[in-house]
């Protein structure tokens, strides 16, 4: 059976990252990624996403992202462009498109069964992130709903909706970016938990990682640290602003087979409901280790498993590493992880 000392589930930003690290340390490593191209998560991401940092503060280790040809942050396109380019230049061992369907212990090594046969592998690191597990609340009578609903890992572009009565759910910064733009073209109603959290215009990604470090570092006693939920002030979320879009009102409390229904009891009818309600660890392939706890997390010793410390974890959010569900982030957990996947081979070995 093939078998290498590291398997890398996962072709993403955080899978890159590793790659480059374990590639420099002249580790024997090899990325199984499910996609059929570059890009991870970002294939999904809706036409008009943009980072919420310049690209110098955006990049994987060993080579910034380049700023981009136009104003603003980058676009989606552009990290596409970028990750495509950063594998060619590093020329990682990238195996696609393989999904890894379930992992058996071996007596030396884990055996993965995969899409294209089994690897063997001494230690594995799952970096499948949150994209393919979107998380919407079971809302009473949802499943009477005769609308549309997408959730925002499918949502693409405002057109499709055009002329539809049309609720946003979710008060992050997927929920803002999207009522931004499907709010000139239908009859959109931003519905939110509380009110949003809007940042100072002039804060962005950076200072949203940093408070992500700072969280992870923080003692019982500090004073806690504000989320990277907070919205992000991009340019046509401040559109949306200047247009009064940025209005929320509070959850309904039932769907019904044409639209929902209020907490006073009075009816809407809705042609779609687009659900930026976050996303949940895409970890199935772990279920059979029985190391997937009843939260659908892993526990962590940092990124190590406890309960299989062959198995490691990153990029599934602060949980497993700070901010390393980012761009920026992913560069910091893998640069840690990496040295660690070696010691523990070395030690091995030994």
């Amino acid at each position: 059976m093939e078998t290498h000392d590291i398997v890398i589930i996962g072709g993403g930003q955080m899978g890159l990252s590793l790659g480059y690290y374990l590639r420099r340390a002249g580790a024997d490593f090899l990325i199984l990624d499910a996609e059929d191209g570059p890009g991870g998560a970002w294939r999904h991401g809706w036409d008009s996403l943009r980072l919420f940092s310049p690209a110098g503060y955006s990049s994987l280790p060993g080579w910034l992202m380049p700023p981009p040809p136009h104003a603003g942050y980058p676009t989606r396109d552009d990290v596409l462009d970028y990750l495509a380019r950063y594998e060619e230049r590093y020329q990682f061992p990238i195996r696609r498109p393989v999904r890894v369907e379930t992992i058996e212990r071996a007596a030396d090594r884990f055996e993965l069964v995969t899409s294209q046969g089994r690897i063997g592998a001494r230690q594995v690191v799952t970096a499948t992130g949150t994209w393919s597990k979107p998380y919407i609340p079971d809302i009473p009578g949802r499943d009477l709903f005769v609308g549309q609903q997408v959730h925002s890992a499918y949502y693409a572009r405002p057109e499709e909706y055009a002329g539809q009565t049309v609720l946003v759910v979710g008060g992050g910064n997927s929920g803002a970016q999207i009522m931004a733009e499907v709010a000139p073209v239908t009859r959109a109603l931003w519905v939110t938990t509380h009110d949003p959290l809007f940042l100072p215009d002039d804060v962005d990604g950076r200072v949203l990682f940093e408070r992500a470090v700072a969280r992870m570092k923080a003692g019982p006693g500090d004073e806690p640290v504000g989320g990277i939920g907070d919205i992000v002030m991009v340019p046509p979320v401040k559109e949306a602003r200047e247009r009064g879009d940025l209005g929320s009102v509070r959850p309904f409390e039932r769907m019904t087979e044409t639209g929902v229904v209020w907490p006073d009891g009075s009816e809407m009818a809705v042609d779609t409901i687009v659900w930026c309600t976050g996303f949940r660890p895409a970890l199935d392939h772990l279920r059979s280790m029985e190391v997937v706890e009843a939260d659908g997390r892993v526990l962590v010793d940092g990124q190590q498993s406890i309960k299989e410390p062959r198995l490691w974890l990153a990029g599934y959010g602060d949980w497993c590493g700070p901010g390393s569900a980012t761009l920026m982030g992913a560069a910091r957990t893998a640069r840690d992880l990496a040295a660690l996947l070696t010691l523990s081979r070395a030690a091995a070995h030994q």
